[in-house]
């Protein structure tokens, strides 16, 4: 008997700690859309500016996830989050004070992007894939991804009060400030990177990161899974960065915008959940199939029901149950295809598709405001994305590819 509860307190308490991490850091980074409309006043800027620096946020998320996943995977995970937390920190510091395109697109872009990219899902879930039995891998990818959404539906609210309070400039001093708190909950994650399940295993000769890309990569179900990933980051992007401005130009209070995000967190404690529970039990390739359908359902009948303060919330629920459950199911296939020894490079890899979509959400939301005055085309170009990544994610094959990995060459 108290051996079982030695073996379970361990995983349990790495769980926790990730999850209040990814609380933090997600919760974070929603709110960056309740900066649009009072920053972009206040310097004199059109959307488009901030729109552009959250977008290569976005990317820079993507493509510092990819190098912290290698990092993670070759070093161990402890340093990439130590260092994820500082960067993530200075950026939103330096973002009160940037006062040209430049310094935004350096602060709210490229440090906040790195910092978010050493804090969150590609550095995070494959510690929790690591610490956990493979029987219940599955159910802590949904409660990691859970953590991420309760903490968009926690901070906003939070965030939009400060802002109230003290005025955009120094809510983002003080959301810098408290972010040093996430370096508390990267050390219980130390011992789950993917350089100690290295030496914990069997000599292995070294292999080249380039190369397990390369025959990664070969695989044609990995290859839809990547490019079907797009249309997630596509769709929460432009919502998280945009949606509080829409319901502004809509007539409403801002903290409707707040509250909208907030509920789409909530909802998707659920969704994003259940969405491990599922992947578990059922085909990952068809739930996200239902996932991308359920959001095309989502958009087509916000956009033909009157905008009301109800039909706001009706679609930021059904959108919220929607959310983040792409990630169970998504990181699971990784793992899946690949093993858990090279998965925080290998998610990275897909991930930066679905941050690429972001940086199009995104970027396309504020110049598309900017040249037509409203956001129709995007609404548009989510439905019709919405359905070629339903298409795309069906032919995946739910088999073990790691044979192929194993037979890469060595460096």
């Amino acid at each position: 008997m108290s051996s079982a509860k030695a073996n379970v307190r361990p995983y349990q308490f790495v769980l926790a700690s990730a999850c209040l991490l990814l609380i933090l850091s997600f919760g974070y980074r929603a709110g960056f859309g309740l900066f649009m409309v009072p920053m972009t006043e206040a310097r004199g800027w059109g959307r488009d500016v901030l729109a552009m620096a959250l977008a290569i946020q976005n990317l820079s998320w993507g493509i510092c996830a990819i190098l912290a996943g290698a990092l993670a995977d070759k070093y161990g995970n402890l340093r990439v989050l130590l260092s994820g937390v500082f960067l993530y920190a200075i950026g939103m510091m330096g973002m009160s004070i940037s006062a040209t395109e430049v310094h935004i697109i350096s602060t709210a872009g490229l440090l906040v992007g790195a910092g978010v990219a050493g804090t969150s899902f590609g550095i995070v879930l494959p510690s929790i894939a690591r610490a956990v039995p493979e029987e219940k891998r599955a159910w802590a990818m949904g409660i990691g991804t859970a953590a991420g959404s309760f903490g968009q539906f926690l901070v906003v609210p939070i965030i939009q009060t400060v802002v109230d309070s003290v005025g955009w400039m120094s809510s983002l001093q003080y959301l810098g400030l408290s972010a040093f708190l996430m370096a508390i909950f990267c050390i219980p994650l130390a011992k789950y990177g993917g350089a100690s399940e290295a030496q914990s295993g069997e000599a292995q000769a070294p292999v080249s990161i380039t190369e397990i890309a390369r025959r990664a990569c070969a695989v044609r179900s990995y290859q839809l899974l990547i490019f079907g990933f797009f249309v997630c980051g596509f769709h929460v992007a432009f919502i998280t960065v945009h949606m509080p401005g829409y319901v502004i130009d809509l007539g409403f209070d801002p903290q409707v915008g707040a509250w909208s995000i907030s509920l789409i967190g909530l909802c998707n404690v659920i969704g994003a959940y259940y969405s491990g529970v599922l992947s578990g039990k059922r085909s990952m390739r068809a739930l996200l199939t239902c996932i991308y359908l359920g959001r095309v359902l989502a958009i087509s009948l916000f956009l033909v029901m009157p905008v009301t303060l109800t039909s706001i919330m009706i679609f930021s629920a059904g959108m919220g149950f929607l959310w983040l459950a792409t990630v169970p199911p998504t990181s699971g296939l990784v793992a899946l295809f690949f093993g858990t020894r090279y998965m925080s490079f290998l998610y990275g890899i897909v991930f930066l598709s679905h941050q690429l979509g972001s940086f199009s959400g995104v970027w396309l939301g504020g110049w598309m405001y900017e040249q037509y005055g409203n956001y129709d085309g995007i609404w548009y170009a989510g439905i019709l994305l919405g359905v070629a990544a339903a298409i795309l994610h069906w032919p995946i094959k739910e088999e073990d590819y790691s044979g192929q990995l194993a037979t890469a060459k060595a460096a």
